[in-house]
């Protein structure tokens, strides 16, 4: 695996960790604050707020993020994607996927460049 993939999992499994235990804290923090004194409810703790948090993310959302409104959007900006690179010439199709790979790759070496020997 290249280095550059292996930081950027890290870093997002890092900062998905830092968010859930955020969100999970908020909500204990609120539910505490909260139901005790207006319901006489009881007092929740860190794992159960995150427990929580979980259950009602599968109820209210589901288990795949394209089951909510973003399935609709994600199709339609395909569709015109598609039509927009259909109507591309085959010079302006290459030029555009060399753009992209460019913004997209590890090393950011400009289109024209040849890449950099690894070391």
């Amino acid at each position: 695996m290249n280095m550059w993939w292996l930081w950027r999992s890290v870093k997002f499994l890092t900062f998905a960790a830092v968010g859930i235990a955020l969100f999970g804290l908020v909500v204990m923090l609120l539910w505490n604050a909260l139901v005790p004194e207006l319901f006489t409810g009881p007092s929740i703790s860190f794992w159960q707020a995150a427990g929580l948090l979980l259950l009602s993310h599968i109820l209210l959302r589901g288990w795949s993020p394209w089951r909510s409104a973003n399935g609709w959007r994600h199709d339609r900006w395909k569709k015109r994607f598609e039509q927009k690179l259909a109507s591309f010439s085959p010079e302006e199709r290459e030029r555009f996927i060399a753009d992209w790979k460019h913004r997209c790759s590890p090393r950011r070496e400009s289109p024209g460049e040849a890449p950099e020997p690894p070391r």
